[in-house]
């Protein structure tokens, strides 16, 4: 089953696009792939935190951890 494809279009600034071709490239992906991939990200992301769960990041070496917080 195929989802029906729509375009859209982005504008972003100078250092956005050059975050998302760092990316892009780092990962061996298109551009597109990233930003897919980011969406689905936040959406799980904000689908957790909604349903009343914390999200943590936590240093290896120091054990230190900091919450993540999405607007």
């Amino acid at each position: 089953m195929t989802s029906e494809r729509k375009t859209m279009t982005l504008n972003l600034t100078k250092d956005e696009m050059d975050i998302l071709d760092a990316l892009a490239t780092r990962k061996d992906v298109s551009k597109t792939s990233i930003l897919k991939a980011a969406i689905k990200l936040y959406y799980i992301i904000n689908l957790r935190i909604e349903s009343g769960e914390k999200i943590f990041s936590e240093d290896d070496k120091t054990g230190e951890k900091a919450e993540l917080l999405l607007l």
